[in-house]
């Protein structure tokens, strides 16, 4: 097992991630339990209304509308707790990957085994790619699922464009984890920087549309990749997939170059 570190960690990996799919299955069919309660309540629409632009561009995607469940979705789910969970989840791994290693005192016989460190770096980054892409998966057929039970209608095609969307931003910022984890081999930091990055760049991508001086920024922001085309309305917006995708691969080189520079005194 050992040869192959992609299929080890995946097997480590294998407990957390039944854990992680089964609470985001729990957290969707809380979402699709309340919708009926919300879908004929006139004043939830007025309440975010009545929000200043501000709080409404943080708190909810563009043209977010209660009354259907596409606009609940993109509200509920989509905002801010799907986005939470993923980041959580990979930032998480991410760090994990070298840095973990080295807390539970592992590393050395990882570096022991016939690999090198580049391999290690690569085969640890598709293995949190596969966990968060099986997490995004299960998160998106839950929706689609158990969305029927209430009759949540939702494009199967559309739901599963922004389960792509979520899971690049979650590689984006476990890519980051990673680097950070292989260039200093500090956990604290690796999962602190990501983490205070993430809320930033949720700012700016909320924010960027009524303050002028976030504005330039806004389209820089992981966040505006992830939300700013309405991919659960409009389907995937390649120009975006294309900048997540090359952000996560950049990290995922300098994870690389990290990790084979460091002394890690074994």
């Amino acid at each position: 097992m050992l040869t192959s570190v992609l299929l080890k960690t995946l097997r480590d990996q294998s407990r957390a991630l039944l854990g992680w799919a089964a609470a985001l299955i729990v957290i969707v069919a809380m979402y699709v339990a309340i919708w009926p309660s919300i879908r004929d309540q006139p004043s939830m629409n007025a309440f975010l209304d009545q929000m200043p632009d501000a709080l409404r561009n943080l708190f909810a995607m563009s043209g977010a509308d209660m009354s259907t469940p596409v606009g609940y979705i993109k509200i509920e789910l989509l905002s801010f707790m799907g986005p939470i969970a993923v980041l959580l989840y990979a930032i998480g791994t991410g760090v994990g990957a070298i840095a973990g290693e080295e807390e539970r005192h592992t590393l050395e016989f990882l570096l022991a085994a016939p690999v090198g460190r580049p391999r290690i770096v690569l085969e640890k980054a598709a293995a949190m790619a596969v966990g968060t892409a099986f997490l995004v998966v299960v998160m998106g057929a839950a929706l689609l699922w158990e969305g029927t039970w209430t009759g949540m209608d939702l494009p199967a095609d559309r739901v599963f464009a922004a389960m792509a969307h979520l899971g690049l931003l979650g590689l984006v910022f476990g890519s980051f984890g990673l680097a950070l984890s292989a260039a200093t081999g500090r956990p604290g930091l690796s999962r602190g920087l990501p983490v205070a990055v993430a809320v930033l760049a949720y700012a700016v991508s909320g924010l960027g549309g009524v303050v002028d001086w976030l504005k330039p920024l806004q389209k820089y922001s992981p966040f505006y990749q992830y939300s700013g085309h309405d991919p659960l309305v409009n389907g995937l917006d390649w120009p975006s997939v294309g900048i997540a995708a090359a952000t996560a691969a950049v990290l995922v080189a300098a994870a690389v170059v990290g990790f084979r520079r460091r002394d890690t005194a074994v």
